[in-house]
């Protein structure tokens, strides 16, 4: 089978699954977006890789403006017609869409609608409940309403337009039951981390002398996006509140765009504060930058919780190292999380101290940031062997090559009525 499988973001592990069907004996061509900063994976051929896989680049003629809601859709447009101008003219059997923006989907199904091209939504994020927090920030009351229905409407589209959809939860399933959709179509397969690419290594390694002050203190990494779904300003609380607590501690922070700008104005403001800042690190040096850290962090703010799982904590994992959340407690990855013996809270001031006195605690037993370190790793081997993802992945391929596009006139109508 000829696959394009177009991860806008660039992740991990979603190259892992292209490395795999290609050595599967599909042809695999996996793309990503050029102009999206953000944690890469391995987004070229390496020593080793199948002949049938090849990496392309998409760059849109407009340049990507995050933060600027009439330039991040001009962005999108633009990019739209770059990926279906190449998918236009390769015409693989199978297309697979992950993390793209949701305007971008809605051109591109607009497309494959008429064409009657097969495609798989790997649906990484409900993105009308996402745009929906923005809307209701920063629109009036009087429209808000409206552009949200609207951005809804758009969604809904894009699921009952998809050959097949992967899930990454069942709370993703219970949306689309929500919204009156067939979920028939609807395979759910959680997100992963590659654990033969990302494998514990030392604390003290290349990467770390390299960029680490060689201090004493517990080392506390946060690596990845700091969006508007993440509080950075916790960080900054999370480290007093643990120097407060009498423990030697440093903050690094591996991320770019507004929120590690958010940090710096304080580590700018408070030089006395023990805080490292560096920009997205190449993926070669993921696992030593993972593995230099004594706690991994992440972050996810309450509204996001109900659209957002982050596939960091699987990484963190799949590191064997201990993982730290401020989250809410029922979203997926604050479970596994927990099952592997870190430490959950809510992403507020009372969950700040409670995580400090859980590393005040930690940091009395090394054994105990090693034995959860190892728990991590475990519980990563056992969940994220590519074998069986890679033989669900193929079964969804299947059952959208031999299906097709469900009523492709009327998806083509429904999607050119939102754009």
């Amino acid at each position: 089978m000829r696959i394009h499988i177009h991860d806008f973001a660039g992740h991990p592990f979603q190259a892992e699954l292209s490395r795999e069907l290609a050595a599967r004996g599909h042809d695999v061509e996996h793309a990503y977006a050029t102009q999206y900063a953000s944690g890469k994976g391995k987004l070229e051929r390496l020593d080793g890789d199948p002949g049938a896989l090849t990496f392309r680049g998409i760059t849109a003629a407009r340049t990507f403006e995050k933060y600027s809601p009439l330039g991040r859709v001009r962005f999108e447009k633009s990019f739209a017609k770059a990926w279906v101008g190449h998918l236009e003219q390769t015409r693989p059997d199978c297309v697979v869409a992950c993390n793209v923006p949701l305007f971008v989907l809605n051109k591109f199904s607009s497309t494959m609608a008429k064409s009657g091209q097969p495609w798989v939504l790997w649906h990484q994020d409900l993105f009308s409940s996402a745009i929906g927090e923005e809307i209701s920030k920063r629109l009036p009351a009087a429209v808000g309403p409206s552009a949200q229905r609207w951005v809804t409407r758009m969604e809904k589209n894009l699921v009952r337009s998809a050959s097949q959809v992967v899930a990454i939860g069942e709370e993703f399933r219970r949306a689309y039951r929500r919204w009156g959709i067939d979920v028939r179509h609807v395979s759910v397969i959680p997100n992963w981390a590659p654990i033969g690419e990302i494998v514990p290594r030392p604390r003290e390694n290349a990467w770390a002398l390299a960029h680490l002050p060689q201090d004493r203190g517990i080392r506390l990494l946060y690596a990845g996006t700091l969006g508007r779904k993440h509080n950075p300003v916790l960080l900054i609380d999370l480290l007093r509140a643990t120097l407060d607590k009498g423990i030697e501690a440093r903050l690094v922070v591996a991320s770019e765009g507004e929120g590690i700008e958010t940090v710096r104005e304080v580590a700018e403001r408070q030089p006395e504060l023990p805080i490292t800042l560096l920009p997205f690190q190449p993926a070669a040096e993921l696992p030593d930058m993972l593995g230099s850290a004594d706690v991994l962090l992440t972050l996810l703010e309450p509204g996001a919780s109900r659209f957002s799982i982050p596939s960091k904590v699987l990484s963190s994992l799949a590191a064997g190292r201990p993982v730290l959340g401020l989250m809410p407690r029922d979203n997926p990855a604050a479970l596994d999380i927990q099952a592997a013996g870190g430490y959950v809270g809510q992403p507020d001031a009372q969950g700040v101290m409670g995580a400090a006195e859980w590393l005040h605690k930690m940091a009395q037993s090394p054994a105990s940031l090693v034995l959860a370190g190892g728990r991590s790793r475990q519980l990563a081997e056992e969940r994220f062997g590519i074998g069986p993802i890679a033989t669900r992945f193929e079964e969804v391929l299947a059952k959208a090559v031999a299906g097709g596009i469900p009523a492709p006139q009327e998806a083509a109508q429904t999607a050119e009525a939102v754009s």
